[in-house]
């Protein structure tokens, strides 16, 4: 029997919120990108000149539904590797009374994730869509019904609450910033004020350019913050955040970045430690859109069960080595890692 198994799991540990997606995925050539003028490899929102790309991609040949969403996907992903208990994981967001909405929420029970959805039917469920040329991935978020997400109408009720209480660890990626800083400030005072660990996402560069109020004013509730490559000199960000205020000064903040396939960087306090990923060849690489969010999940999973840094990084590793060799954030029936 593996000793990393300590600790007892129960239902609703690990909690996330979000914009609740189905990613949309299909090959396309360089005119469709030059069209919609989309660079090979970012993250943006849509905007009213992206209306046609959501009806074009889906007549391609070979496009692909996937049940997506950042937050959403690191969730899964934690769910999987954690396996049972069943619900370990929690996650609320809105979605629409619609078919997109149904596929969400049948993905989520296949997944063995305790999810809550915000229904409403003034916009349809939201969409991302993966706009693959080669090895890279252009994604375009919809989000539609996941912008409508109402704390008064969901986050406040009672019943979930309950849920929100029951957590020790809680993840929000940064794309949350944009549709409702109110319930992620909810949240995170919550946890602050209880020692428990809440964790955040930078996301996509746009989050830290445009959405630099929201961000500041959750930043002294974050724990543990995480982020991409994408996100410029990441040293000196690393630098920056830790000396930004803090709260909760029971817990030192942490800020861990991973770079592809270069060293994952982590810091704590005034020290950086680099942590090499996995070797993969190549050839293996297939998809290296989920890389970022199966590396929290992987991570989130190892920290509910209040493993070291080190444990959890490798859990993260070893989930964004598993996802990049298939297709969407899609994985395995059971993980192969102790």
């Amino acid at each position: 029997m593996s000793t990393r198994r300590e600790t007892t799991l129960s239902e609703n540990t690990l909690f996330g919120m979000g914009n609740p997606l189905l990613d949309i995925s299909a090959v396309v050539d360089k005119d469709f990108l030059d069209k919609f003028g989309l660079k090979p490899n970012d993250q943006i929102l849509a905007e009213d000149k992206h209306k046609a790309l959501f009806e074009e991609i889906v007549k391609r040949s070979k496009v692909e539904y996937h049940a997506g969403g950042s937050t959403q996907n690191s969730v899964k992903i934690a769910q999987w590797m954690i396996q049972e208990p069943h619900k370990v994981a929690t996650f609320f967001g809105c979605i629409g009374t619609d078919n997109f909405g149904e596929i969400l929420k049948k993905k989520a029970e296949e997944a063995h994730v305790d999810a809550h959805y915000y229904e409403q039917n003034e916009e349809p469920t939201g969409t991302c869509a993966a706009c693959i040329t080669g090895d890279n991935r252009s994604l375009v978020a919809n989000l539609a019904a996941a912008n409508c997400y109402k704390k008064e109408k969901h986050l406040d009720l009672d019943s979930n609450w309950e849920l929100v209480k029951k957590a020790k660890v809680y993840y929000i990626a940064g794309f949350f910033l944009t549709v409702s800083p109110e319930s992620i400030l909810k949240v995170a005072k919550h946890a602050s004020e209880n020692n428990k660990i809440f964790c955040m996402n930078l996301s996509a560069p746009f989050i830290s350019q445009f959405f630099k109020e929201p961000l500041m004013q959750v930043m002294p509730y974050v724990d543990i913050l995480f982020g991409n490559e994408t996100t410029e000199d990441i040293a000196e960000i690393a630098k920056r955040t830790q000396n930004l205020p803090k709260e909760n000064t029971k817990r030192q903040r942490m800020v861990v970045f991973t770079q592809g396939a270069e060293d994952t960087v982590a810091t704590v306090g005034e020290k950086a430690t680099m942590f090499p990923v996995l070797d993969i060849d190549q050839n293996d690489i297939v998809d290296t859109n989920g890389a970022g969010d199966a590396f929290v999940g992987g991570f989130l999973s190892a920290l509910v069960l209040e493993h070291p840094l080190e444990e959890c990084i490798r859990a993260g590793h070893y989930a964004a080595n598993v996802i990049i060799r298939r297709v969407g954030c899609t994985f395995p029936e059971k993980p192969n890692f102790n």
